[in-house]
């Protein structure tokens, strides 16, 4: 087996050949009359056609038989009918003349790019098969594509290298057209509804709208630290104080935070608020959201995630904080469980605990580790304790619960929402409440927003808001269970 220094070698002799030909292996312009997924849709009607054609592509196989040879092209990515993005061509001595069919076999490998010119026929085999009467290069490829890429035993590899990934595995390809028409699907369900798609600051002064830490920049010319986004929250709700009564954005969040099955330091999200709604609204709002989502990708209201049949047709259960942790932990009473009780639970269950963490805290590290996991088909987790979220409204009828709900399907949380305070002095209370959190050591607390306490002091409208975890809806829709299988270029550490 040669090594890859000589057959990059070999390639680049072969490169050279065609330069002392004066052939340029990396022309500018490339003539281009279909796609390759264009001839295979359309086969019957351009077969039809009797002045041949321009189309080009990456070589991925080739198969020679004396004074012909058979090679598959690939054309990339195109949403067809389909899906297929790739055609046989056959080159043959007599049609193209000895000399230009001596080059190619001197000088052409898989994984070039090549022009070509023919028309298309069918084999007798009655394979679509591109006749080429006329060929160029177009980009030669230096390195080798991999025989196997299924085959490898680093699995990170795959994600280092996704362009190789998504050449070698149809799979890896369809789930990112499938995660492009999920996008797409809620874009539209949105805008359907009448809400606004707005943009706010990815770099603010104050990374606030979640428990998160942050990652922290600097802005030479303005002499400042600023922090990539946690979320985009805080400036939706100033959008709400603004007059925009219904709003949404999709973007990307970042959090200093570990690494695993279902997170991501960069993420993609989808927040969206509506003036005169409450957590009640939501639930109607979210459930038909997510049949329509997976109806439209799937074709059906049901999706395989694993061994489990999540069925999206039923109204979502709901069950409060409370009793969950109660099922899940034999804790008989989470309600007036104290701090110390969660702190002894947590340590039997093997769950660390800090010493600046607090009750709900700690509470939330359960229920994350060992309740959520248990919950498979649509749930509601509602009534969460005050302390585990500064920004929601509590409820009417229990001042020490909040009107908040976490989706959570596949033992995944999809979507988090809550009925949005807007009590500037409950807010400040809650801030300065985080502010001491912060003091003992908590650095996924962000301190008092006083811009946006100025901002809620001019009124804020009742309002309901959500966001939607977008990786991990991918992620139960085409049944994948890591988080970078979804994502096209996740984070990792730099191999060198």
């Amino acid at each position: 087996m040669n090594s890859l220094e000589e057959i990059r070698n070999e390639k680049i002799r072969k490169m050279d050949i065609l330069r002392d030909k004066g052939i340029n292996p990396y022309p500018i312009s490339v003539s281009l009359d279909f796609e390759v997924a264009e001839l295979v849709d359309n086969f019957n009607k351009i077969s039809k056609r009797k002045k041949p054609f321009f189309a080009a592509g990456r070589i991925m196989a080739v198969r020679s038989h004396g004074g012909a040879v058979f090679f598959d092209i690939n054309g990339g990515s195109r949403s067809t009918s389909s899906g297929q993005a790739t055609i046989q061509a056959y080159i043959k001595k007599d049609e193209i003349g000895a000399e230009s069919f001596s080059l190619f076999n001197d000088t052409v490998d898989i994984g070039d790019f090549l022009e070509l010119e023919g028309v298309l026929f069918l084999t007798k085999k009655k394979e679509k098969t591109i006749k080429v009467f006329g060929w160029k290069m177009i980009s030669k490829s230096l390195l080798p594509l991999p025989e196997k890429w299924h085959g490898l035993q680093d699995i990170e590899e795959r994600f280092r290298k996704r362009y190789l990934d998504l050449l070698m595995n149809e799979d890896v390809k369809k789930r990112f057209v499938t995660r492009s028409k999920i996008i797409s699907e809620i874009r539209d369900f949105l805008n359907k509804e009448n809400y606004l798609e707005v943009e706010t600051p990815i770099l603010q002064h104050l990374a606030g709208g979640a428990l998160a830490e942050p990652f922290l920049t600097r802005h030479n010319a303005l002499d400042i630290d600023l922090y990539l986004r946690v979320a985009p929250e805080l400036y939706l709700k100033k959008l709400l104080i603004g007059g925009f009564n219904k709003i949404y954005e999709i973007g990307r969040n970042f959090r200093n935070e570990g690494i695993d099955a279902t997170h991501n330091p960069e993420f993609t999200m989808v927040e969206l608020y509506e003036s005169y709604r409450d957590a009640e609204y939501l639930y109607g709002f979210i459930e038909k959201l997510m049949r329509h989502v997976a109806k439209s990708v799937t074709g059906k209201s049901e999706a395989l995630y694993g061994e489990e049949k999540i069925s999206f047709a039923k109204e979502f259960k709901r069950v409060s904080y409370s009793n969950v942790i109660k099922k899940f932990t034999l804790i008989s009473e989470p309600h007036k469980a104290s701090r110390d009780d969660f702190a002894l639970k947590a340590k039997q269950l093997g769950i660390k605990v800090e010493d600046f963490e607090d009750r709900e805290k700690i509470m939330d590290n359960i229920f994350k580790k060992i309740c959520r996991p248990k919950i498979i088909q649509p749930t509601f987790i509602i009534d969460y304790p005050l302390g585990s979220s500064p920004l929601a409204k509590r409820k009417s009828d229990d001042q020490n619960l909040i009107d908040r709900f976490q989706l959570v399907i596949g033992g995944i949380e999809i979507s988090n929402g809550f009925s949005e305070l807007n009590d500037p002095i409950d807010q400040r209370q809650r801030f300065a409440q985080q502010d001491k959190m912060r003091a003992k050591g908590d650095k996924e607390v962000s301190p008092s927003d006083e811009d946006y306490l100025e901002a809620m002091e001019y009124g804020m409208p009742p309002a309901a808001g959500m966001g939607i975890g977008i990786d991990r809806l991918v992620m139960l829709l085409t049944n994948a269970h890591n988080i970078k299988e979804v994502i096209l270029f996740p984070t990792m550490r730099p191999k060198n």
